[in-house]
């Protein structure tokens, strides 16, 4: 493609992820937008897993079974003149690193919130990194077919809470039971909710210049409609106003209300999402150079790597996000970490649970490599004579560790194998003891050590013995002042997977022990 076509093709790209807290309705959501795809025929949600109509974006097998999401799942369509990139990322905070890499890798984010619940605890430290990345943010407010908090009072918490002007772009009519509609101030008419249909079709009532509505006399004497219409006279007169450029730098954020299990007031939200969300922008290096999206050159970075995503073919990829060019098929990079040229002859687009090789990319598109080795998170690789890496992903040091051994001896090649294809995924970290080389994995939270032991059975065929050790405090030490005598029952010395050194300490207490017993040596949180 020559520049002006690929200016073109790049403006057509929408790339955002999707995070809530958990059973926020953040797969369901999902789904539905992959009804209007075209993608999936109907939205199974994960509450239907007894019938095996399992959500299209959880894969894996004990997502299936527990009816949650614990790795980011990429899926691709087309939609309303564009082509839609989602990234579905887990809800779980002991997922939180999935996530935080994923959202480096979007141009924006919908967050979806329960109305019932207002802002939880994963879905503030979610937003914090969206806003810390400067990145457009959409709000999806859930589950209005339930009863639930008062609208303004979601609204003022959005905004007191997480510190972002917020601009109802709809506003409920009822809820619950008593559900009658949405206000859609943005289009200015009433979108009515069919309790009998399940709201597969929503009848649109036109207002007038006086927001009243237009041939409809039930809705004119519906008093919860009344109550609407003083709301949104509120909004009017003392709310924010709309501000393109301030949602643009995620300093505000279009608020809608829906049900995305009924598929209500989706659709509404998506259009208008389509309309404000931002195209690809430029990505900056580590030397803080900004490389454009038009760019005549093709560059990428890794920033997530998934093994057996096909059980029958043990395969492993690593998904990429195309900073800038055009990818094409059988096209040879480089890899910036070991300055090594690739050639990347098969390479996937997803659609979730299911897969197609792609002959071009361009970018905001997330491509799949099929790896054996090569890849690590993080990665950047490109084309041209100048090197290119792009700006390091967030890293989290671990605070669990358990000890990890094969119940069955006999089988240590599966489980040797096993080990080394999960901790490069990097929801686990692999350490080993410094002297016996045990191995010990750490973790930020415990369920990723039950994802680990249930893929190593059901992935590998290797049964794990895990022998919990707690919390640590996990620091790194200079090789040149290590002393191995410096290790004891409260500092235990390992090595990480690149045979960098450090200690598992016990406490904060045990912390500051070797300090103060070892003033002149240096501690660091990470490499």
């Amino acid at each position: 493609m020559n520049t002006q076509q690929l200016e073109k093709e790049d403006s057509t790209r929408r790339t955002f992820a999707i995070i809530s807290h958990p059973d926020a309705g953040k797969t369901t959501i999902t789904e539905q937008l992959l009804l209007f795809g075209g993608v999936v025929r109907s939205a199974g949600t994960v509450k239907a897993r007894k019938t095996g109509n399992f959500a299209k974006s959880d894969w894996m097998e004990i997502e299936q079974k527990r009816g949650i999401s614990v790795t980011s799942s990429v899926m691709q369509f087309d939609y309303g003149g564009k082509r839609i990139n989602i990234l579905d990322t887990p809800g779980h905070e002991d997922f939180s690193e999935d996530t935080y890499r994923t959202l480096m890798a979007v141009d924006s984010a919908v967050m979806v919130i329960d109305s019932a619940k207002g802002i939880e605890p994963q879905t503030k430290k979610l937003f914090q990194i969206c806003k810390m990345r400067g990145i457009p943010i959409f709000t999806f407010m859930n589950k209005l077919d339930r009863d639930g908090r008062e609208p303004m009072d979601l609204v003022d918490e959005l905004e007191n809470v997480l510190g972002i002007e917020a601009y109802p772009m709809n506003w409920p009519i009822g809820m619950g039971k008593t559900l009658t509609g949405i206000f859609d101030r943005y289009n200015h008419h009433v979108e009515l909710y069919n309790h009998e249909k399940n709201n597969q079709s929503s009848e649109i009532v036109d207002l007038d210049d006086n927001n009243d509505p237009v041939n409809n006399d039930q809705l004119a004497q519906d008093e919860q409609f009344e109550d609407a219409k003083d709301a949104i006279e509120l909004l009017d007169m003392a709310g924010n106003q709309f501000d393109e450029g301030k949602i643009a730098t995620g300093d505000m954020t279009p608020v809608f209300f829906g049900s995305a299990l009924v598929n209500f007031g989706v659709k509404t939200f998506f259009d208008a999402y389509l309309k404000y969300a931002p195209a690809p922008s430029a990505h900056k290096t580590e030397e803080g150079d900004l490389i454009k999206p038009d760019d005549d050159t093709f560059s990428g970075f890794v920033f997530k790597i998934q093994a057996n995503m096909n059980p029958n073919h043990r395969d492993r990829i690593a998904f990429v996000r195309v900073c800038s060019g055009e990818f094409e098929k059988g096209m040879d990079v480089n890899l910036y970490r070991t300055q090594k040229k690739l050639r990347l002859s098969n390479v996937t687009e997803f659609m979730a649970n299911t897969r197609e090789n792609v002959q071009t990319a361009v970018a905001g598109d997330i491509i799949g490599l099929y790896d054996t080795g090569n890849f690590q998170i993080g990665d950047t690789i490109y084309t041209g004579k100048k090197k290119v890496e792009f700006e390091k992903l967030p890293q989290f040091t671990p605070e669990l560790f358990v000890r990890v051994s094969a119940k069955n001896v006999m089988k240590q090649k599966s489980f040797h194998k096993g080990i080394d294809q999960l901790v490069q995924e990097g929801a686990v970290q692999l350490y080993q003891s410094y002297t016996t080389n045990d191995y010990i994995l750490g973790a930020v939270g415990q369920l990723q050590f039950e994802v680990f032991q249930f893929r190593m059975k059901n992935e590998y065929n290797s049964e794990v013995n895990m022998d919990p050790m707690g919390h640590k405090i996990a620091r790194w030490i200079d090789p040149d002042q290590l002393d191995e005598k410096m290790s004891s029952s409260r500092n235990l010395l390992v090595k990480d997977r690149a045979g960098n050194p450090l200690f598992l300490f016990e406490n904060e207490f045990a912390l500051r022990w070797f300090k103060d017993k070892y003033p002149d040596v240096t501690l660091t949180a990470k490499l």
